[in-house]
């Protein structure tokens, strides 16, 4: 579920969701705010981005996302990593680690915060918010 375009601020989105994925959501906030300090949080496209930028693919496309993204979804929680290195995709390559989850190739989906193993993700934030950071540093 993408929040509502009224919806501008972290704090807005978490009033906007109910308990008791409100908890997990901010829970899950809290925990990305301390493993990536330097991330900004705000609202990109109904979700919750940490960390803007600006990407555009050698086929023209171009928009905004974050470095680390989080969604409440109708069915679960979803957390993206958004940068992979030469030796693949953070959340495909951990997903043993990860808990009760379901995995994508950057996306960790989840029930609640208590299926997910909270130091594994944290670690994987840490490592895709180093990523961005050696890459943009290349790019620039």
């Amino acid at each position: 579920m993408i929040a509502s375009s009224d919806i501008k601020t972290p704090e807005q989105y978490f009033a906007s969701l109910e308990e008791p994925r409100r908890s997990d959501v901010r829970g899950l906030h809290d925990a990305i705010r301390k493993a990536a300090p330097k991330l900004k949080p705000e609202m990109i496209g109904g979700m919750l981005a940490f960390g803007k930028y600006h990407y555009k693919y050698e086929s023209g496309r171009e928009g905004d996302t974050g470095v680390v993204v989080l969604a409440s979804q109708k069915n679960h929680i979803s957390l993206y990593l958004g940068c992979s290195g030469g030796d693949g995709y953070l959340a495909e390559k951990n997903k043993d680690r990860l808990g009760k989850v379901s995995v994508g190739r950057n996306c960790i989906r989840f029930k609640r915060l208590a299926d997910l193993d909270l130091k594994a993700a944290m670690e994987l934030v840490k490592k895709s918010t180093k990523r961005h950071a050696e890459t943009a540093k290349k790019g620039a």
